[in-house]
């Protein structure tokens, strides 16, 4: 029997044609510790997947458990829409203390909902409350979320096709190295603001992710981003980062815009934050940009208290100090110098590799070469998937906690793969 033989035939006859990960990973997993997934017949997976960056600590962390765990054995609030919560005071005082204050950011928190594209959904309403016009400007191959005000900033084709209806109000700019540096940076887009004549409409603001994670794993400059930021400030266009995916320290520090010593207007917040998988969004913004009214913007669920938990209890394990950030950018050396030495092996398979902190990409010629490496990672047990416009690019996300061994162990299962295949 082989992996693809594996058809538990309740998924395909009960769940939607919609899912996707379980097509890639044709196995029934049944417990997760740390960095590794454990199938139903005890057979063990490294997670460079990692919730596609919602489990930078790994999976059941010990210390977010056992706070999880003491709260629900408390009768702790579960639900609490927008209520005040001793959960939620905590975390909220937390993140001030520890996040917040250090960074002299003075961004007021919102709770919009327990999802990504939730934060970017508020981001975008809030951008075009405050300053009265429609039109937000994304990039070439980004990707904030699938609902419909999401994805209209989306640039994936494919995800864009199952909207069903028009998405307007977002006009696309080239991201940084997108014209292989065959124009000045945004020499386009200053063209555009600068002439009447142009049909761009002024815009509300622009939404930027500083590493493109679903785009290939595309990452901006600092000084690109640094300009950006300019460019947002001259033209009274509001800056969005979108950190949903890279903020929590993926990229090293806390949020991945702080390396340009930029600060966006707004930031979309999400994954990772909870610390613990459990769903939970922010979006944050400068303060004199809260001009909701009460309920104006709300949810359910935007009240998710046992991820108020946990979210704390990450943020007093990990960012008390630069321990855990320091060690990302040691590991992204080690992450950068194996992808080198593998390149330069396999230079007919492979042809480029790019990351920072701990996301990388190891882009093929064509998304056939980067699902047959990944499909023979699997095979030897590690979990990745593919990213790019053609997914033709080998996405490396694992936790931030995975042990030295685990990381060589999971570049070395990359490397067999790639061999394999090429």
């Amino acid at each position: 029997m082989t992996l693809t033989d594996i058809a538990p035939s309740v998924f395909e006859t009960v769940e939607s044609e919609v899912r996707s990960y379980c097509r890639a990973w044709p196995v029934v997993f049944e417990q997760a510790r740390g960095s590794r997934l454990y199938d139903e017949h005890g057979r063990s997976y490294l997670d460079f997947f990692a919730g596609a960056g919602s489990l930078n600590y790994g999976h059941n962390n010990p210390v977010l458990k056992r706070a999880l765990l003491d709260y629900l054995a408390g009768d702790g609030v579960t639900h609490g829409l927008d209520m005040s919560t001793t959960a939620k005071r905590d975390f909220l005082e937390t993140f001030r203390s520890v996040v917040l204050e250090p960074r002299a950011l003075p961004y007021k928190v919102m709770f919009p909902g327990p999802t990504g594209t939730n934060a970017v959904e508020a981001a975008l309403k809030l951008a075009r409350k405050v300053t009265g016009r429609e039109t937000v400007v994304s990039f070439t191959n980004a990707f904030h979320g699938m609902s419909l005000g999401s994805l209209a900033a989306t640039g994936n084709a494919a995800k864009r096709a199952g909207a069903g209806v028009p998405l307007p109000h977002v006009t696309r700019m080239p991201y940084d190295h997108y014209l292989d540096g065959r124009m000045p940076d945004f020499l386009w887009f200053e063209r555009l603001l600068a002439d009447p004549g142009s049909g761009l409409d002024r815009p509300a603001a622009v939404i930027v992710e500083t590493v493109q994670g679903e785009g290939g794993i595309n990452v901006a400059r600092a000084e690109w981003l640094r300009g950006l930021a300019d460019l947002c400030r001259r033209h009274d266009m509001l800056l969005i980062v979108d950190d949903v995916q890279m903020g929590c320290g993926r990229t090293g520090d806390f949020f991945s815009f702080e390396e340009a010593g930029i600060t966006p207007d707004i930031v979309a917040l999400s994954k990772s934050i909870s610390g613990y998988g459990l769903p939970m969004a922010l979006c944050l913004f400068r303060p004199e940009l809260d001009q909701w009214q009460p309920g104006e913007h709300n949810g359910t669920f935007r009240g998710n208290n046992p991820a108020f938990v946990t979210a704390t209890a990450a943020l007093d394990t990990y960012w008390r100090d630069d321990t855990l950030r320091d060690r990302t950018l040691a590991r992204a050396a080690r992450v950068e110098g194996a992808l080198g030495d593998l390149l330069g092996e396999n230079g007919r398979s492979a042809v480029s590799f790019r990351g920072r902190g701990l996301v990388w990409g190891l882009e093929f010629a064509d998304g056939k070469q980067a699902a047959a490496v990944c499909r023979r990672a699997f095979e030897l047990g590690l979990l990745l998937e593919t990213s790019g416009p053609y997914d033709e690019v080998v996405k490396l996300l694992p936790p931030l906690t995975a042990t030295d061994d685990e990381l060589d162990e999971g570049l070395g299962i990359l490397a067999r793969s790639v061999r394999h295949t090429a």
